[in-house]
């Protein structure tokens, strides 16, 4: 199977890798395919099955790890997993195109480690954690427990931006986009 490339965009939640990968799928040169990954959340919002992420119970998600199934997997929460399928990468593959990821920090150090020739690990840092809370608060979408949990992990998550190809620090969005097209396009046509 002729491999393309990753994309793996990372961050604290509330940093906009979301909205800057949504601005790169816009671009019909760089050839990307969003991964769809798995969890065991709930839906938020207007999310969609099969579209914005396959929703697994925690026993089916289980069940993949014991198979094996995952690419990269990553219990983020307590009984709260994520992960992405490797026939999802095999299924963008198989299209000839680039696969682009929108994933945990771990789970990105993961697909790097993993595929070190093939992947650009972009770590999308924000403004400060204050702003941070403020745009999960704006949000509207998880309580003010989970609100506190994803900012506790925001400053774990931080600490590992150095380990990542490349950090677009997101206090302008024009800006920030517009750096993670400059970095994928010349990452993918090379």
């Amino acid at each position: 199977m002729n491999k393309g490339k990753l994309i793996v965009l990372s961050a604290p939640s509330g940093s906009g890798k979301t909205t800057i990968l949504r601005h790169l799928m816009n671009y019909p040169e760089l050839n990307l395919e969003f991964s769809i990954s798995c969890t065991t959340r709930a839906p938020r919002g207007e999310e969609e099955n099969g579209k914005d992420y396959y929703f697994l119970t925690p026993d089916e998600f289980k069940q993949h790890i014991k198979n094996e199934d995952f690419v990269e997997w990553e219990e983020v929460y307590r009984d709260n997993f994520y992960g992405t399928l490797k026939t999802e990468v095999e299924r963008i593959w198989a299209q000839g195109k680039n696969v682009i990821f929108d994933i945990d920090v771990a789970g990105g150090l993961r697909i790097k480690n993993k595929f070190p020739e093939e992947t650009l690990a972009i770590f999308v840092k924000p403004p400060s954690v204050d702003e941070l809370k403020r745009r999960l608060k704006e949000r509207s979408t998880e309580s003010e427990d989970k609100i506190n949990m994803r900012i506790a992990k925001a400053h774990v998550e931080l600490a590992t931006a150095p380990q990542f190809d490349t950090i677009i620090k997101n206090y302008d969005l024009d800006t920030a986009k517009e750096e993670a097209y400059q970095l994928v396009k010349g990452f993918v046509l090379k």
